[in-house]
């Protein structure tokens, strides 16, 4: 539990300076409250440094914007869970799950995607059904990838290279 404090603290701080919480949060504030919060976890507790950081450490693999708001989004969603055992009658812990609740609903819901990734890990590519249909799907994959990778200015830069006006 103390190591997810310690997590929440370090969270909070990556979200503001991607400028998440940009209008709608005081940091001082904040920064107080997860000091209480940390002291009700006891988070200066040696323990809290073994085996590194719960998150953090995660959020470095994902590096385009949309990609970290899905893992981001779970990563809330994680800390809400948290916050649920926890006393809610205490300012400071109600205070920051209202935040952590409004920081999630503007972010979308990664719980389908993640889904999918998890789906997509238990496909038997040994099947031979399997492996057909992947073929069958192969060239529409492919074009949404090219899709969804090529930039305006690539896409302008083919046209030039095609059309030769």
């Amino acid at each position: 539990m103390a190591c997810q404090t310690y997590s929440l603290c370090v969270l909070a701080v990556l979200m503001i300076c991607s400028g998440w919480f940009a209008n709608s949060l005081k940091l001082p504030q904040l920064q107080m409250e997860i000091d209480k919060l940390k002291a009700d976890f006891n988070s200066s507790n040696s323990d809290v440094a073994d085996g590194g950081p719960i998150f953090t450490d995660k959020l470095a693999s994902w590096t385009e914007r949309n990609e970290k708001r899905i893992i981001l989004s779970q990563i809330l969603s994680m800390y809400l869970k948290m916050l649920e055992s926890t006393d809610k009658s205490k300012a400071h812990v109600k205070h920051i799950s209202e935040e952590l609740y409004t920081l999630k609903s503007s972010l979308t819901d990664g719980s389908k995607k993640m889904k999918d990734l998890m789906d997509l890990e238990k496909i038997q590519m040994s099947d031979l059904k399997v492996q057909r249909k992947a073929v069958n799907e192969l060239f529409s994959v492919l074009q949404k990838l090219t899709d969804s990778s090529s930039s305006p200015k690539t896409k302008r830069s083919q046209f030039q290279r095609r059309c030769r006006c």
